[in-house]
């Protein structure tokens, strides 16, 4: 006997017993009766028993039928089921996929950002020294602009005492030059005396 298979939420019902069919169709036509005294005409037993086994292997066949609609319905059933089944576990699996990716994903996150944070970290440190070494760099430059401005203006001091000094030497040397150009008072007598006529010179000669 068939059993269809039953769905876990299905309520289990007692299913009645298949009955045996004892007479066939072919029984119901071969069926003969003895002859009795006053017994039912023979034509009409033996034609009411053909029609019935007509009726009775047509039910038969129709009974057949519906059990393999039956069965048929039951198996599509049973692959829907089946199919119900694995769709469940499928997106069992997929959210517990999901889930997992969900938690691989935070995981990853958290540590992607905890290192960026610490790349991070390191190059503020390495921006923070080289920002203590440009601005050590910067004062140096400072001090050696100041340095170097107080050279230069010593320099220019000395240039400019040294022209001064220069210049004073010019006017004193030009001043030199003059004297040096001017004849002397005795010099300009020879030169008066020599300009002078003869009989002057005589005379200057005897009153001295």
């Amino acid at each position: 006997m068939f059993e269809p298979p039953r769905h876990a939420d299905d309520p289990v019902a007692p299913q009645p017993p298949e009955r045996v069919m004892r007479i066939s169709p072919m029984d119901m036509r071969q069926q003969r009766f003895k002859s009795a005294m006053r017994g039912y005409d023979r034509t009409d037993v033996v034609a009411f028993l053909t029609e019935a086994a007509d009726d009775y292997e047509h039910a038969m066949r129709e009974i057949d039928r519906l059990r393999g609609d039956l069965m048929r319905m039951e198996a599509l059933l049973a692959e829907h089921r089946q199919r119900e089944n694995n769709l469940r576990d499928t997106l069992l699996t997929a959210n517990r996929l999901s889930e997992e990716l969900k938690e691989s994903a935070q995981t990853e996150g958290k540590l992607i950002l905890r290192e960026a944070q610490g790349r991070a970290d390191v190059l503020i440190q390495k921006a923070q020294v080289r920002l203590d070494e440009l601005d050590h760099d910067c004062n140096e430059l400072k001090l050696r602009r100041r340095d170097a401005e107080g050279s230069v203006e010593g320099v220019i001091q000395a240039l400019y005492r040294a022209l001064e000094f220069m210049r004073d030497q010019d006017q004193s040397r030009s001043e030199e030059k003059i004297l040096l150009h001017r004849p002397r008072q005795a010099d300009q007598t020879a030169i008066q005396n020599k300009a002078m006529a003869p009989e002057v010179r005589d005379e200057r000669k005897a009153s001295s």
